[in-house]
């Protein structure tokens, strides 16, 4: 397969935001190119840099490059849905969070600063034309076990990292149609509230 230009999804933004966000997507398949450990360690240093609550900072990442043990070993880790698709992407990872803080109480914002490291992540991978494709499908305690991580860690998500420019004929008939369909997202009248929350029913 040669590499294709990348597709650019439709994305019916409401205001001007910056064409780094607007154009990022979750595409299933991926070009040819391979993704380096350079590249990705560009990925994670960015992911680094990100904000996080008292400075804990307590995001994990395990990841592999296609071809290598450690992918191979993520990828058994992934549901059957994601299995049929993701087989295909240069790299994969997982992110884990720490629940405790270093004076192991609870950290009740490291779900949320772990999501902060894997956005701005994706935002670094936008910048270098690497797409990023979070996933929930997968077996958590499988992937705990299998890393040997200590009880208190957490894994939250599988990722699959690739150059944009796949093919999508290569997916199923479903999965295919997804990725050429037009982004949505919720308008921001639905959950923007200048005071007072208010249901969204109850306005007439």
């Amino acid at each position: 397969m040669q590499d294709k230009a990348p597709l650019l999804k439709e994305t019916p933004t409401d205001h001007p935001i910056t064409e780094i966000i607007e154009n990022r997507w979750s595409p299933r398949v991926f070009s040819d190119a391979p993704v380096t450990a350079t590249d990705l360690y560009s990925l994670f240093e960015a992911g680094r840099w990100a904000a996080s609550c008292n400075n804990w900072q307590p995001w994990n990442i395990v990841y592999g490059i296609k071809g290598s043990e450690a992918y191979d070993r993520i990828f058994d880790c992934l549901d059957d849905f994601n299995q049929q698709w993701a087989q295909d992407a240069p790299a994969l990872a997982l992110a884990v969070m720490d629940t405790k803080n270093p004076d192991g109480k609870n950290n009740f914002h490291a779900l949320y600063d772990l999501g902060q490291y894997v956005a701005t992540m994706a935002i670094q991978a936008q910048s270098m034309g690497i797409a990023v494709h979070q996933m929930a499908g997968f077996d958590h305690e499988k992937a705990k076990s299998e890393f040997q991580f200590p009880e208190q860690y957490h894994f939250t998500t599988a990722i699959a990292i690739g150059h944009y420019g796949g093919d999508p004929s290569k997916l199923p008939d479903d999965l295919e149609e997804m990725e050429h369909g037009k982004r949505s997202r919720k308008p921001q009248e639905e959950f923007i509230f200048n005071g007072d929350y208010v249901k969204r029913a109850d306005i007439q």
